[in-house]
């Protein structure tokens, strides 16, 4: 009965959303209107014929030799939006201590915030804790931003998007559990990403992901030309919450895909597609988490990231630099 209740109370909230979502589309302030449609002109000019197109030549002219593992990557990115692979299949082992260790001390933070106060519930969105705050500096050594830049990761990114991409956000996250009876918020219910036609969002599992940790959730099939792409298709500044009961009726079971998986699981999805995720009742779901988007989304959301003193290894590849450019 219990779950009865929750289920409907989740329901009633995704409506809540989408009525609300709507209202705000209806009623925006003039000025907020034109600035909505300016930017939108501004994202398809430049998706059009601009800095896209910019981009799309700097690919074809240094395509990217892909390997077996990286081809299959871009392979399932193309024909569900989504794929998974173990870190230690794409990078070296050895790399996997250092890149724990820095993320070891945001999470022991975290915990410790949650040991002297057990009531708080995380960030803004009441379930998130982030480390990063918006317009942070990196440095150039971070070994996070260096997997980010590297060329097992952005070849793939880039041929999937056929564009030399931007590199927009990167950040670890702890989501922390929600009390017994708490509903779905926000981005804990279906929805799609609104900041660009076609995304790559890779997250990588910090802490062991099961059912009660909130894993991803994704709509195999939702992007691009796939069998679910029309149901609320993407546009700028959507934020599409569909009603559970119409999200039930158009998006069966089978096409639902639910990523558990231990430390050191990596998640390559585009975002465009429907997806929820970090709903975590019994654990927390601790990842690391990047944006690859085109030269064009930028338009519409700034990068959240700078590069301390704008210094960069001097090793990067061309596309790397193109990416924090």
């Amino acid at each position: 009965m219990g779950g009865v209740k929750q289920g409907d109370k989740a329901e009633r909230q995704a409506r809540k959303a989408a009525r609300r979502a709507e209202k705000q589309k209806r009623h925006a302030a003039p000025d907020e209107t034109a600035e909505q449609e300016r930017l939108v002109s501004a994202f398809e000019r430049e998706e059009r014929e601009g800095a896209n197109e910019d981009s799309r030549r700097l690919l074809a002219a240094e395509p990217p030799v892909l390997d077996d593992v990286q081809r299959e990557l871009a392979g399932r990115l193309s024909s569900d939006g989504i794929a998974r692979i173990r870190f230690d299949e794409l990078f070296p082992a050895e790399r996997w201590p250092e890149l724990e260790a820095h993320a070891r001390t945001f999470t022991n933070e975290v915990e410790e915030r949650l040991a002297a106060d057990p009531t708080r519930k995380g960030g803004k969105a009441g379930f998130l804790e982030r480390r990063y705050d918006r317009g942070v500096e990196i440095d150039p050594g971070d070994p996070w931003l260096r997997v980010g830049l590297s060329a097992r990761l952005l070849d793939v990114v880039n041929s999937y998007l056929g564009l030399w991409a931007k590199l927009t956000y990167l950040d670890q996250w702890y989501t922390v559990p929600m009390p017994d009876g708490a509903a779905r918020r926000a981005s804990q219910n279906w929805h799609r990403d609104h900041n660009d036609r076609n995304l790559v969002k890779v997250f990588v599992h910090l802490s062991d992901v099961d059912g009660g940790a909130g894993p991803f959730e994704y709509v195999a099939g939702s992007t691009r030309d796939g069998p679910y792409a029309r149901f609320r298709p993407w546009e700028p500044f959507s934020r599409h919450y569909p009603p559970g009961e119409e999200f039930d009726e158009r998006i069966p079971a089978s096409a639902i895909r639910t990523l558990t998986g231990p430390a050191g699981t990596m998640i390559l999805c585009d975002t465009s597609g429907f997806h929820r995720g970090g709903f975590a009742t019994e654990r927390p779901r601790i990842l690391w988490r990047y944006n690859y988007t085109s030269p064009a989304s930028l338009v519409l959301t700034p990068r959240r990231f700078t590069i301390a003193g704008a210094r960069l290894p001097a090793d990067l590849s061309p596309a790397a630099r193109f990416a924090v450019g």
